[in-house]
Formats: C-alpha cells, structure tokens, sequence
C-alpha cells in the first residue's frame, strides 16, 4: 500500500496541487485555482446545483421507477446541457466521456432513455463539484466512483482520507459512499479492490439532528437531497443503504 510521507498542511498541498492542475475544461477560476479549496465552496456549489434542479428531497431513492422515461428530468431541456456540463468541467481534457450530455453519447447521439444507466454522471457530479470548488490535482476526477473511493483508501490522493462508517461520523463536505448493485454486499475491510465496481457517493451538506442531508447526482435522474439516519454519535444508519465508505475531505470548514 502506498503511503504518504506525512500529513503536510492542507493548504499547503492544495497550493501545490492547484499550481499543477491538469489541462481540464474547467475555467480559470478552477483551474488554477483562484482561491484553495474548502469544504465550505464543495457544500455551496453542491447545493446550489440541487437548487437548480427543483430542490427535490427523495428519503428513498432506490424505490424510484419512472413511467415516462422520455419525461425524466435529465433529458430535459436546461437539464440535459447542465449533465453535460458535469461530465465535461468534471473529467479531465481527453476523457471520452466528457463528451456525454443527460441524452447524448460522445458523437452527439442521442441515446434511448431506456438504457440511460450506460451513462450515469453520479461520479461526474462529484468531480464537477469537487473541481469547480478549487481541488485543482488533488482530487482523482473519474466518471467511476470506484476510483476516488480506491485511490483514497491507498492513499494516493491528499485530499481524501477514507474512513470506516462503522465507526467515523461524517461531517459536512465529506463524502460518503456506498455498493451498488453486485458490489452491494462490499464493505470497507473488502477495499482497495482490484478495478471497477458499481457505487454511489454524495456529499454531506448538512448534519441535522439524527440525520444528515446528502446531495447526489444522477439520483432519480436529477441532482437530489436526500436525509438519511444517523446513529447516536452520528454514525450512518444502515437502513437503507449499505454504506462502503466515508471519504474524509483533509479541507477546513
């Protein structure tokens, strides 16, 4: 496992990361960046895109199972352009999913709505938010959960220190995570693994009593709230989702 040296102060590190920022799409302000990264900028732009898209609050998203597909929120006009904004500001110039909208795939097709989960931007969000927000090369942006979440475990990153949720309470601006799919039973002693899995991470912005309030994309085909259940101590309720992993951000409030 791969280990930094030490734990330099964080804004040292971003200083460093942000003055070496990859060619990107993202604008100067970002890509340089203007100012260093705070959990207070991740949390804002978090929830200022979950206003644009309605301010929506769904407590159960996996029940979730639209009638009209042709009528879900990310293949709409003003929504599908801002998806395209996330894949294309939030992976790194030459990625070639960057080019994906909310409908279209990387020539500019548009794609049917019936397989729109060949295209899930949940990780795409994350990226734009945490590179818009001033991450600059600190943070690993991939359009697959799995690779912050692994990269954080093997130490790889300095932004992301990876935390068990059986015992670290989120705060706000973390980033907590969890299996989908066939990577649904994985739990935190299973990481690193070995390439891809299926997940899903949001940020934590907000920690009201005995919950937190966690904004993702691509949930319910838009940017969505949604309040889960802590224990006492504020640890993750697993009464809906089987969380994997809390991704600490090394950023002050």
């Amino acid at each position: 496992m791969v280990r930094w040296p030490c734990r330099v102060a964080w804004a040292a590190v971003l200083l460093v990361a942000g003055c070496a920022a990859p060619g990107s799409h993202a604008p100067p302000f970002a890509r340089v960046p203007y100012e260093a990264f705070s959990r207070q900028a991740a949390v804002a732009i978090a929830l200022g895109e979950w206003r644009l898209w309605g301010s929506r609050v769904d407590n159960d998203p996996i029940s979730y199972a639209p009638t009209d597909l042709d009528a879900i929120p990310e293949r709409q006009e003003g929504l599908w352009q801002r998806v395209g904004e996330y894949w294309w500001q939030g992976m790194d110039a030459g990625e070639r999913d960057a080019r994906y909208t909310g409908k279209h795939d990387a020539k500019g097709k548009v794609f049917p709505a019936r397989i729109n989960g060949r295209f899930a931007w949940s990780a795409a969000f994350i990226s734009y938010v945490m590179r818009i927000a001033g991450a600059g090369r600190a943070f690993p942006y991939a359009p697959a959960h799995s690779t912050y979440i692994d990269a954080a475990v093997r130490d790889q990153t300095p932004l992301l220190t990876a935390e068990d949720p059986a015992v670290y309470a989120p705060r706000v601006g973390d980033i907590v995570c969890f299996g989908r799919d066939r990577a649904a039973g994985l739990r935190f002693h299973d990481l690193p693994t070995d390439g891809f899995f299926p997940a899903h991470c949001g940020i934590v912005t907000g920690e009201p009593q005995g919950e937190i309030d966690m904004v993702g994309g691509n949930v319910d085909d838009a940017v969505v709230m949604t309040q889960v259940a802590t224990l006492p101590g504020g640890l993750l309720s697993d009464a809906i989702f089987p969380w994997l992993v809390v991704l600490r951000v090394n950023a002050p409030s």
